[in-house]
């Protein structure tokens, strides 16, 4: 399906999400490189707040209630035992907090005191498919204390057996853009380098792209390989 389609078909009519018309590929890009070693992805933590059901979230239009700057999620799996090649019929359980840095699906906790458990938003789940690529239609990450903005991605094989947990993190200078917009907070962010999770395996965890602008929404891939 071409993005234009995708897009179309996951973000219109979504109320209250800035920039809905399209993610284009303008604005500010961190390049893709070319010829890039079959490194594997680092392990981090599942994180406090990790998926309770992911079967139940089999979607790529995970945004439910929240607002933010649109995000598209275009993730792809490789085999690092053969060459990098894709690995599909796995699954992707990504999840993240919202604009103002909250999870869904907890509450009564030293970083989220509030109740949230009832809503089920910013998590999701699809199957590679034969490139081993997945999609999500998500909102730009928000920030907590003592961490830097991130997503949270588990792959699984088809018996739900875990074959990697890891973070995605965000160039700096781009989350000081979005973090300055309407419906964020501010760009009293912790910055990578100073995080205990991405400080030392920074360039494995980063995005490799992300293109579009503040107005329009961002468009980020990113390879597991596992």
């Amino acid at each position: 399906m071409k993005r234009l389609e995708f897009l179309k078909k996951g973000l219109f009519g979504i109320g209250g999400v800035i920039g809905i018309n399209t993610l284009i590929s303008s604005g500010k890009q961190q390049p893709d490189p070319t010829n890039t070693p079959c490194n594997t992805t680092p392990t981090e933590t599942r994180g406090p707040f990790p998926n309770k059901t992911p079967l139940d979230y089999v979607r790529e239009n995970i945004i439910g209630n929240r607002v933010g700057i649109p995000l598209q999620i275009a993730l792809e799996v490789l085999d690092s035992k053969n060459n990098c090649t894709p690995i599909s019929g796995v699954a992707i359980d990504i999840w993240h907090c919202d604009n103002h840095g909250k999870y869904s699906e907890y509450g009564n906790h030293r970083l989220q005191p509030e109740d949230l458990t009832a809503e089920h938003f910013l998590r999701g789940r699809q199957i590679t498919d034969a490139m081993g690529r997945a999609n999500f239609i998500s909102i730009f990450p928000g920030f907590y204390p003592d961490r830097a903005p991130h997503i949270h991605v588990e792959i699984k094989d088809q018996h739900e057996n875990s074959l990697l947990i890891t973070q995605i993190a965000f160039p700096d200078t781009l989350c000081e853009e979005v973090y300055q917009t309407q419906h964020y907070d501010g760009t009293n962010f912790l910055h990578n380098l100073s995080d205990g999770i991405f400080k030392d395996s920074l360039d494995l965890n980063m995005t490799e792209t992300i293109t579009g602008n503040v107005n329009e929404g961002y468009s980020m891939k990113k390879k597991l390989i596992i």
